[in-house]
């Protein structure tokens, strides 16, 4: 198995978009994985556990032994079959295990002998992670500019519409705020970092992010990135609270329904949504005081009573008053806590949107001149 083909753990694997193939247990894929990558594991939960065990008590050649034992015949002959399968459709697919050691290479043996030969990444997941965590602190020293501005500014919207925006909320699955939670289940701590990580490969210049707190949902930004945001200049857009109270209808009703309608059908999607809602906002009682809970939760109730006679703007009864008297003052508190903050614009949705692009053509004409200037 020593001759088998190894790659370096190149972060081009990523930015290629390369499938790779994860032959870690499940458990352990479940914990945090490649991007691109399928987990097709060599051992399952069970007998990974079992082999564990083994390793600990009688050592490591007793450990492959068992391994042995356990994957053999129908098992073994189904998990070469599910390898094969993806290099048929992916004949260029890289196999990797936890460390690029035994679990990779027993699988590159068996791949094989079924009669292909594909390398496994030399350090496997732990070498690309390290890299990738490493990118991401180089990526906090490049220019960064943090849009800010009310709940229902449509911040997301802008930082999409720009070619170097990095959307954290998507990398994490959550609109960062109480009634930000995605239908879907949240990444876990190291997902979210492989898929910011990922998408500051193909940021090699400037960046623009919203503004967050250091937790979005259950993700928390890595500490270098976030001191960067904090350090950062900033923009802060404005709009009129009849804009932001239709959009913040479109993220928190429409969108969210459209998901839920789609993800678990017309019946059970709409009582998953309005359990989410309520659920949300009775979280904020601390925050909104027993009497205001009370009357927004009855003004959602009648909301909800409302939509599904079909009136979807009845909404707004709760989605007002949450915004004028529970997000906005929250957004001006932190304004005043962090005064020393520099704004290098102030405006509409789009003149911020225009803004973001000059700062960003501006970054990236001054890094030109920067490396003329140092002969690189």
């Amino acid at each position: 198995m020593s001759e088998l083909p190894l790659v370096e753990p190149d972060l081009a694997l990523l930015r290629e978009r390369r499938v790779l193939i994860d032959v870690r247990a499940p458990v352990e894929f479940a914990q945090g994985a490649l991007p691109g990558a399928i987990n097709l594991p060599l051992m399952d939960d069970e007998e990974r556990r079992l082999v564990g065990i083994e390793y600990k008590q009688r050592g490591q050649q007793a450990a492959i032994e068992l391994g042995q034992r356990l994957v053999s015949g129908a098992s073994k002959v189904a998990r070469v079959s599910a390898w094969m399968r993806v290099l048929e459709r992916h004949p260029d697919a890289i196999v990797y295990c936890f460390r690029g050691g035994l679990r990779s290479q027993v699988a590159q043996q068996w791949i094989a002998e079924a009669g292909v030969t594909r390398p496994r990444i030399r350090g496997g997941w732990k070498a690309m992670r390290q890299a990738l965590c490493s990118h991401i602190d180089a990526a906090a020293e490049q220019p960064l500019l943090v849009v800010g501005g009310l709940t229902g500014c449509a911040k997301t919207a802008l930082i999409l519409a720009l070619d170097n925006g990095l959307d954290l909320e998507g990398c994490a699955r959550h609109k960062g705020s109480a009634f930000g939670r995605h239908p879907l289940p949240a990444p876990s701590q190291i997902d979210f970092e492989h898929a910011m990580g990922r998408r500051l490969l193909d940021l090699p210049g400037p960046i623009v992010v919203e503004d967050e707190s250091r937790h979005i949902g259950t993700a928390n930004l890595p500490l270098t990135f976030w001191r960067a945001m904090e350090l950062a200049p900033r923009l802060r857009v404005e709009m009129p609270l009849d804009w932001r109270l239709a959009q913040i209808h479109k993220d928190y009703i429409d969108d969210l329904w459209e998901v839920y309608r789609k993800q678990c059908g017309e019946w059970l999607g709409w009582a998953l949504m309005q359990k989410q809602l309520a659920g949300s906002l009775a979280r904020l009682r601390k925050r909104l005081g027993r009497a205001r809970l009370d009357r927004l939760q009855r003004l959602q109730a009648l909301a909800f009573h409302e939509h599904a006679q079909g009136n979807r703007q009845a909404h707004e009864a709760w989605l007002a008053p949450l915004l004028t008297e529970y997000y906005d003052p929250m957004y001006r508190y932190q304004l005043e806590k962090h005064s020393e903050q520099r704004f290098l614009h102030v405006g509409d949705w789009e003149s911020c949107l225009a803004a973001a692009r000059e700062w960003s053509t501006e970054q990236v004409r001054a890094g030109r001149v920067a490396d003329v200037v140092s002969g690189s």
